[in-house]
C-alpha cells in the first residue's frame, strides 16, 4: 500500500486491472505490500491460534456507532467481526490493491454486511476522507510495510477525530512486523499518545489517543 497515488473506489472489483499473475505478484512484492494472489495464507484458519478477529475487537473501544478505518484489511480476515459488531456505525476499508478489496468486498458481501465502504489508495498519500472522520484507526501487521509511516501517521491523524484511538496490531511471522518499542517511537513520533499494550513481543496489540 505503499507508492501509488492515491485512488478511490467505491466498486473495486470493477478496477482491478487484468494482467499475468507472475506480473502483479512481482509488482505488489516491489510495492512492499503483501500480494493479492497470497491472500489464502492470510485467510488459513490456523491464524486463530495467533490472533482471532474476536479477540481483537474485545481490545478495542467500539459502539454500535463506531466510525472506524481498517488501514490495509487484506480479505477482510478481521473485517466482518469489525463490521457487526457497529450495527449503526460504518467501516471504511482502504487498501493499495484493488483486488485485495474486492476480496474483501465478496467476503463481507456474503455475510451481508451493508455497513462497509471501500476505497483503493495510497496511505502514504492524500487520504479519501474528511478532516476528524473517524473514532478508530486499525492497521494489522501494515506499518512494517509502508514506505514512510510518519507521512501515513500524519495522514491519519488528520482523518482521526481528538481522542479518537490508533489500534495496532504486530505478529510473527509477518516478515515485516514491527516489535513495540520501534513502533511506539515511530507512533509517538508523530504526536500519538500511548494508552495501552495487549499481548506478548511477539503478537501484540497497542493501542493510541490522538490528542
Amino acid at each position: 500500500m505503499m507508492r501509488h497515488s492515491p485512488r478511490h473506489s467505491s466498486s473495486p472489483s470493477r478496477t482491478a486491472r487484468t494482467e499475468p499473475p507472475s506480473a502483479s505478484l512481482w509488482s505488489a512484492i516491489r510495492k512492499g505490500c503483501y500480494p493479492h494472489q497470497l491472500s489464502w495464507l492470510i485467510d488459513n484458519p490456523l491464524r486463530r491460534l495467533i490472533i482471532r478477529p474476536e479477540t481483537l475487537a474485545d481490545r478495542l473501544p467500539l459502539t454500535p456507532s463506531s466510525r472506524i478505518l481498517e488501514l490495509g484489511p487484506g480479505s477482510g480476515y478481521f473485517s466482518a467481526e469489525l463490521a457487526r459488531r457497529i450495527p449503526a456505525g460504518r467501516l471504511e476499508l482502504l487498501d493499495l490493491q484493488p483486488q485485495m478489496l474486492a476480496k474483501a468486498r465478496r467476503r463481507l458481501d456474503r455475510l451481508a454486511c451493508s455497513n462497509v465502504g471501500y476505497a483503493a489508495a495510497d496511505a502514504c498519500g492524500q487520504l479519501p476522507y474528511e478532516e476528524a472522520n473517524f473514532d478508530l484507526v486499525l492497521l494489522v501487521t501494515v506499518i512494517g510495510e509502508l514506505s514512510d509511516p510518519g507521512t501515513a501517521l500524519a495522514g491519519l491523524q488528520r482523518v482521526l477525530r481528538s481522542g479518537g484511538t490508533l489500534a495496532v496490531h504486530e505478529h510473527l511471522p509477518d516478515p515485516d512486523c514491527v516489535g513495540f518499542a520501534r513502533l511506539r517511537r515511530i507512533v509517538e513520533a508523530q504526536g500519538f499518545r500511548f494508552m495501552r499494550r495487549w499481548g506478548r513481543g511477539w503478537n501484540f496489540t497497542a493501542s493510541f489517543e490522538r490528542p
